[in-house]
């Protein structure tokens, strides 16, 4: 019989027991804030969308000089709602003339807009990857881990905020 005073941890359901486990004793404990909170102190400053076209723009030129431009980068309110996602990339093709032209978009969940940076630029990085990358692969994570090293502990972290916020409602 399941135990009552565990709660469904969606965003981490995938990962070892003893994760899970750890993240639900701090759930108990009301510890869950004050971890997150110690382990990443302060949200970032790229709170707007002109901001944030800056910062992945700069991530793009630092990673991936040769890959497509990309024509629009914005916050989006209803990503995490509607689509579950925390971020989309996506192209759009169109007929100009005789010719087909694509536009790429990135598009990164609000939620992200007062999160601690590293969780920005773990979401940014994850996108950015899909511009080479298409599928969820080996490539993909190793091309993900080139731009952000410790790329899955924060993909880790992220859930757990997710989970915070989830449960709490509110950014810490």
């Amino acid at each position: 019989m399941p135990n009552p005073n565990l709660t469904k941890l969606k965003y981490i359901s995938n990962y070892p027991g003893s994760i899970i486990e750890s993240v639900q004793h701090l759930i108990n404990s009301k510890n869950l804030t004050a971890y997150l909170k110690n382990k990443y102190p302060h949200p970032h400053h790229f709170n707007n969308d002109k901001l944030l076209r800056e910062y992945v723009l700069e991530l793009k030129a630092q990673y991936l000089k040769k890959s497509q431009p990309i024509s629009k980068i914005e916050y989006d309110n209803k990503l995490h709602v509607i689509k579950n996602a925390l971020g989309t990339h996506t192209s759009i093709a169109r007929v100009q003339g005789s010719k087909l032209k694509r536009k790429y978009e990135i598009r990164i969940s609000s939620i992200f807009k007062n999160a601690p940076p590293e969780f920005l630029a773990m979401i940014v990085v994850h996108e950015l990857a899909h511009f080479k990358e298409y599928e969820h692969n080996k490539a993909f994570y190793k091309l993900c881990e080139y731009m952000l090293p410790n790329y899955h502990q924060l993909e880790l972290d992220v859930r757990i905020y997710l989970t915070h916020l989830e449960l709490i409602g509110e950014v810490y």
